[in-house]
């Protein structure tokens, strides 16, 4: 089974930004034979600062992301953060993800769970593998069993994370798809002054450590310019450089 793979930039720029990425991915998903989901999001409300850019909004976000959708046939994936987002977001995407911060919200969980699309969630920075067999009941006991886990890092002192690639294999007990998130997992949170930095360079090796423990799920941030993006530029992959990461992965 090839691994699956979700991509995209961090937070919906612009049109052409949407565009430039997903004619990459369906390159990549023809030469190679893989799944590629496209994930972007219509708002970042979890920034570090207020200042901070945060997205189209929902209304205009999901219409670009069912233009890229329909232009394009690649899946769709984003976050939510509020309960009534759930549904509407759900007639849009194939994948409702729940950021780290928010994983033990019952009240999005079941929201989620009741659209009856994957849901995707990540594990937070507080927390251990084994603590997410409780989101995972949540959204079984409301009905829903297609359930993916995401491993991101834990927070590790004074803005930084560490993984602990051991919470792959715990997360399996719970979930048959277990993600790495190998972009976020080189964050820095808050270190740049009311912004989060990172260390991109240390993605593809996040990628690799997390095959040899058993993730068969890949997730990245990736941009053609993302010292200029708009949000975690420095823990983005150069959109150009995408390919030998994958390549990597599926050697």
């Amino acid at each position: 089974m090839k691994p699956i793979l979700i991509a995209g930039p961090c937070v919906i720029e612009s049109t052409q930004l949407l565009n430039e990425v997903a004619e990459e991915l369906v390159r990549l998903k023809a030469k190679y034979g893989i799944d590629i989901i496209f994930k972007s999001s219509f708002d970042k409300a979890n920034r570090t600062s207020i200042n901070s850019y945060r997205g189209p909004g929902l209304d205009r976000g999901l219409q670009m992301m069912a233009d890229i959708k329909s232009k394009y046939g690649l899946k769709l994936l984003t976050d939510i953060h509020e309960s009534y987002q759930a549904k509407i977001v759900g007639e849009v995407v194939d994948v409702l993800q729940i950021p780290a911060f928010l994983c033990r919200q019952t009240d999005l969980l079941v929201a989620a769970a009741k659209t009856g699309k994957i849901v995707n969630i990540k594990k937070a920075q507080f927390l251990s593998g084994d603590d997410m067999q409780y989101p995972v009941q949540k959204v079984r006991e409301s009905g829903n069993d297609n359930i993916w886990l995401t491993e991101r890092g834990n927070i590790y002192g004074y803005n930084n994370l560490a993984v602990d690639f051991r919470n792959i294999s715990d997360m399996k007990k719970y979930s048959n798809i277990v993600i790495m998130d190998c972009t976020h997992s080189v964050q820095r949170p808050g270190a740049a002054g009311g912004k989060t930095c990172g260390n991109r360079e240390f993605v593809p090796s996040m990628a690799l450590a997390a095959k040899a423990f058993g993730a068969n799920g890949y997730f990245f941030e990736i941009h053609p310019d993302p010292d200029n993006a708009k949000s975690d530029g420095p823990n983005m992959v150069y959109l150009k450089d995408f390919e030998d990461i994958i390549v990597s992965i599926l050697k």
